[in-house]
């Protein structure tokens, strides 16, 4: 399974600055090779060609060649994944990037050497054993830290045996409410330091401006990494319901629903599934606010629209069960997934 480990750089930053500038002016050159054969009409360069365009070029620039080999395959990657006949030039404003191959990063304790330089880090967590892989690069953030990025073939354990299932019903109001009748509440961190940095904006305080984002970003992601991992350990099987976020971020809900990133949490709950050797699934959640969980009907007496959006529970007029609206959801995205087990049964169509 492939993984990417993130650990913060604490030395030789200047370095990284320096050899930065040189990528950007590698980048750059690929660029302006590109547009030269656009203008004469020539065959498009590829990352081989310009690898061999740049040969020898690694002790005028000061960076190792394998970074200027990575650059240009990049380049040619890139240019092929967008579709478009030339990128952007990278300049002063361009955040650091330094791509390495994989082969050339070795360990060194809590620490990482490169090009005859160690990097020490915040050893924030431990690097599993694998095989670090091409990808992996150097970045630096908008207030100005720098990042090691590692792409390692991490080992994953055995599939489980779909015993103990869970459905999460995604919203608003609570972040996520589960089958078991448990509702994680919304924490709602932009909200939290909106005024805050509505202010520091409005005084040009750029600096804290980027503080604040960086702060509302980490919270948010430590927040979904330790809520996903708590779910694919108590469960062997996870449905989620398929909230289109990408439609609801263009509609006036959009500050809501970025901030409660739905989609990255389903993606750190997909990845850390498949490394769990847990079951992950997406479900088509139309109308699990309305179908009864208990008799499987759409009974009259189920919320329905917008105008309903206020009835949080129900009671269903063919059966007599009571409902709270999001478990009971939860409940129907559970019974839909394709991975249940034979306990949790079918509910009758």
């Amino acid at each position: 399974m492939i993984l990417v480990y993130r650990y913060r750089i604490k030395s030789l930053t200047g370095l990284l600055n320096r050899q930065a500038r040189a990528v950007n002016f590698v980048w750059n050159y690929c660029n302006d090779v590109q547009k030269q054969a656009l203008k004469w009409r020539k065959k498009w360069p590829t990352g081989f060609d310009l690898n061999k365009l740049t040969a020898g070029s690694s002790s005028e620039l000061d960076i190792h060649s394998g970074t200027i080999n990575a650059v240009c395959e990049q380049y040619a990657k890139s240019r092929k994944q967008f579709n478009r006949p030339f990128l952007r030039w990278r300049g002063k404003k361009s955040l650091g990037w330094i791509p390495l191959k994989g082969c050339h990063l070795h360990r060194e304790g809590n620490a990482f050497r490169f090009a005859g330089n160690t990097f020490r880090i915040f050893n924030s967590r431990p690097l599993p054993d694998g095989k670090i892989k091409d990808g992996t690069n150097f970045s630096r953030d908008r207030r100005g830290n720098w990042f090691l990025n590692i792409v390692i073939d991490a080992p994953t354990k055995k599939t489980k045996a779909p015993e103990k299932g869970v459905g999460i019903d995604l919203g608003l109001k609570d972040f996520a409410t589960l089958s078991t009748g448990e509702k994680i509440a919304n924490e709602r961190h932009y909200r939290k330091l909106e005024a805050k940095l509505g202010k520091a904006q409005r005084a040009n305080k750029k600096r804290l401006v980027k503080a604040i984002h960086a702060k509302i970003t980490n919270s948010r992601r430590d927040s979904l990494h330790k809520l996903s991992n708590r779910i694919v350990k108590e469960f062997d099987y996870i449905a989620v319901g398929n909230v289109n976020a990408a439609g609801l971020a263009k509609t006036r809900l959009a500050k809501s629903v970025l901030d409660a990133s739905w989609s990255g949490f389903r993606t750190m709950l997909a990845y850390k599934s498949v490394r769990e050797g847990a079951w992950y699934e997406e479900v088509n959640e139309r109308f699990t606010t309305q179908v009864c969980s208990c008799c499987g009907c759409n009974p009259d007496s189920s919320p329905k629209g917008r105008a309903d959006l206020g009835i949080r529970e129900w009671i269903c007029s063919d059966c007599g069960a009571v409902h709270d609206r999001d478990v009971n959801s939860a409940l129907n995205i559970l019974l839909r997934s394709g991975h249940r087990a034979p306990t949790v049964g079918i509910p009758v169509l």
